[in-house]
């Protein structure tokens, strides 16, 4: 079974789809992951991220793997032999990836490389068109989205917590710079498949949006379900979450998305695989 997890950066993705990984016995594979490490590569290269044709004519010299850690379970990227997991959450490779994904020769490759890892498993990936492009038949497909500022605050706790001095309006800007990236892109872009159940994870921890798609995996319930949208309920017994995701067009530009919709702002098996 795919089980295709999609939306903005911040919204909860990437925790969430490592929990019901674990829960279900699933693969978890963290695509943005791979954007972060090509990245990396490109700049550590002195090559500008949004940098099209340099970019490109690069791919050839950069080999980006993942492994699981056998423990754990924990996804670790590769860029050739050196595991590069830590280096790629910065914030620069949070735009960095940002940028290459817009880049038609890196997605190709790097969907090549997912469909491949994910072949004849019980996979979980998390990214931005993975209902939508990498896998459009996958049994199960989720979107989850916050509003702007929860998803900014929730990025600026986190590396606060990771002793990085940034300011809450620079993981916002920053936020919003990804979001228009990745929702603006001419090749597959971020936006919410037809047949997707989006999820408001305002209000919510991780553990509770993954307790709800997971219920609504095994039985096809869990939560309130309207209009196609996951909501949860308030403590006053409320709707605690919108019906819609608010996806727009803005422009021609197909999946766009309104700043109160959420998207104010931005990415096993045995063996690694290569790129």
């Amino acid at each position: 079974m795919i089980i295709a997890i999609d939306g903005p950066g911040s919204a909860g993705k990437s925790t969430v789809a490592r929990m019901l990984a674990g829960d279900l016995g699933f693969l978890y594979i963290d695509t943005g992951a791979m954007y972060r490490a090509v990245a990396l590569a490109v700049i550590r290269r002195g090559i500008g991220t949004d940098d099209e044709g340099a970019v490109a004519a690069a791919l050839d010299q950069i080999a980006v793997s993942i492994d699981h850690d056998p423990a754990t379970g924990e996804q670790i990227v590769y860029l050739g032999v050196e595991d590069v997991s830590a280096l790629i959450r910065s914030p620069e490779m949070s735009i960095g990836a940002s940028d290459v994904s817009r880049i038609p020769a890196v997605r190709l490759r790097l969907v090549d490389l997912q469909r491949k890892i994910a072949e004849g498993r019980d996979v979980i990936l998390d990214g931005r068109d993975i209902g939508t492009f990498v896998f459009p038949n996958a049994e199960k497909k989720f979107f989850l989205t916050a509003s702007a500022e929860t998803r900014a605050e929730r990025r600026w706790l986190e590396l606060r917590a990771k002793g990085e001095d940034v300011s809450y309006d620079e993981c916002l800007r920053d936020l919003n710079y990804r979001d228009h990236n990745d929702s603006a892109r001419a090749f597959a872009p971020l936006a919410m498949a037809e047949d997707a159940l989006c999820v408001k994870t305002d209000g919510m921890t991780a553990r509770e949006a993954a307790d709800l798609i997971r219920s609504h995996i095994l039985d096809g319930g869990g939560g309130h379900l309207h209009n196609d949208c996951v909501v949860a309920a308030d403590d006053a017994g409320g709707e605690h979450l919108h019906n819609d995701c608010g996806v727009a067009a803005d422009d021609g530009d197909s999946g766009y998305y309104r700043n109160n919709s959420g998207v104010a702002a931005d990415d096993g098996g045995a063996g690694r695989n290569p790129l």
